[in-house]
């Protein structure tokens, strides 16, 4: 203890000390004795509203803040309930108490009544209008994402758990990623120049030839000012100019920025931005595997149906040979009796009018027998044309089994066999093994 405060509090003099509880009880009770039913005008932040029903956000005006909560009995006698939300200017009917386990104070809101939006709230409606207005934030200039980028650029705080957390993700869902970080300001004033510098370094020529296939903008979760930076105009109109394309990831799913509507895509926290920034390596492995085997089975099918077709066409082929073969041997059966009636005939005139036709015999049997041959000889083309022994002079093989019969089918044989193949010259006996 320092020696003035030790002779100001000398024996017969020094106060008993305070523990922390009775200092606490005493200001709890000096503050909610003075402070009960106040009525205070101020701007909502952080608005947070649990399944409970009660909700929980921040007061604040330019120079402080103080914590507020407006149970769920208040909230539902509250007739401007549905505009209570960040950035809403309210005058509130509340009474201030002291929480002594945590030694803080808060506001019990119990009525509130909107009275105004609050300036940044203005301020980011005015903003947007107008940037809606110029086309900035129109879906056909947005650029389609890549399906699986390769560089990955983030602008955001070196600092925190925001960049730790999405390389993680990145490189679990897609290892062997080049990921860059620009270390930004990610809240106050110098945020949006450091932001703005980021986006502009990624869209320039690297000295290493270095280009980014895709560019994530990110913050973690904070109320409505601490996230105003980036509804900054200079960051939105560099992000939208962005020719890389571009993933805005700024505060939780219920936080939106101007950089979110001005962004190719929006991600409702940095996480989310990982993830749909690349796909998962072992679902693309997987896919693959299973195209390959549609690919695998699609061709043994059409390798089958080639075969069978082939098959078909051969059997086919066949019995066609087999049948033309059969007419021309019937048809030469019948031309020879009629042949042999025919020369009969004609040597019978020939003798009757040997005598009388003598001068002319010789000129008629000629032509006769000339008219035969070429008979004979066009019957004998048929005939060999149709022969099954054709075949081999066209370098075809016939292959009967030990019985004389023709193989038309392997799956009619078996172990042990004989068979016999003929060729064009001579022939080959063999044993099924």
């Amino acid at each position: 203890m320092p020696d003035d405060v030790a002779s100001a509090n000398a024996p017969g003099t020094r106060e008993r000390p305070h523990s922390v509880s009775s200092l606490t009880g005493e200001l709890k009770a000096l503050i909610e004795g003075r402070f009960s039913r106040v009525y205070v005008e101020a701007e909502i932040s952080g608005w947070r509203r649990y399944p409970s029903g009660h909700c929980y956000f921040t007061l604040k005006d330019e120079a402080a803040q103080i914590s507020a909560v407006m149970f769920a009995n208040a909230f539902a006698r509250c007739k401007d309930a549905a505009a209570l939300k960040d950035g809403a200017k309210v005058t509130v009917y509340a009474n201030a108490t002291v929480y002594p386990p945590r030694g803080n104070y808060q506001l019990v809101v119990l009525a509130a009544k909107l009275s105004g939006e609050g300036d940044l709230m203005r301020r980011y409606m005015e903003l947007k209008a107008r940037l809606e207005a110029e086309g900035l934030f129109d879906p056909s200039r947005k650029k389609p994402l890549p399906t699986m980028p390769r560089r990955i650029a983030i602008v955001t705080s070196e600092a925190g758990a925001v960049i730790h957390d999405m390389c993680t993700v990145l490189t679990r869902r897609f290892p062997n990623l080049e990921i860059r970080l620009y270390p930004s300001l990610v809240q106050g004033a110098e945020a949006p120049r450091t932001i703005v510098a980021g986006v502009e370094h990624f869209n320039s020529p690297q000295l290493d030839g270095w280009t980014p296939d895709l560019l994530i903008v990110a913050r973690g979760g904070g109320s409505f000012e601490d996230l105003f930076c980036f509804n900054d105009e200079a960051l939105v109109r560099a992000v939208a100019a962005s020719k890389v394309p571009t993933i805005s990831a700024v505060g939780h799913e219920t936080d939106f920025t101007l950089c979110d509507f001005a962004a190719d895509r929006r991600a409702g926290t940095p996480s989310i931005a990982a993830e749909m920034a690349v796909p998962v390596m072992s679902d693309l492995s997987e896919r693959i595997d299973q195209l390959d085997g549609k690919l695998s089975s699609s061709l043994r099918s059409r390798w089958e149906l080639t075969v069978q077709r082939v098959d078909h066409l051969g059997a086919s082929l066949g019995s066609a040979l087999t049948l033309a073969h059969g007419n021309a041997c019937r048809r030469v059966d019948a031309l020879l009796p009629r042949l042999g009636s025919a020369l009969t005939l004609a040597h019978g005139n020939a003798c009757r009018r040997v005598d009388s036709l003598s001068p002319r015999l010789d000129t008629a049997l000629r032509l006769s027998l000339q008219s035969l041959l070429a008979r004979v000889e066009k019957a004998e083309a048929k005939l060999a044309a149709y022969s099954p022994y054709g075949v081999l002079e066209r370098g075809y093989t016939i292959t009967t089994a030990a019985d004389g019969s023709v193989v038309r089918d392997p799956s009619s044989l078996k172990s042990g066999d004989e068979m016999r193949t003929m060729f064009r010259a001579g022939s080959v006996r063999s044993t099924v093994v």
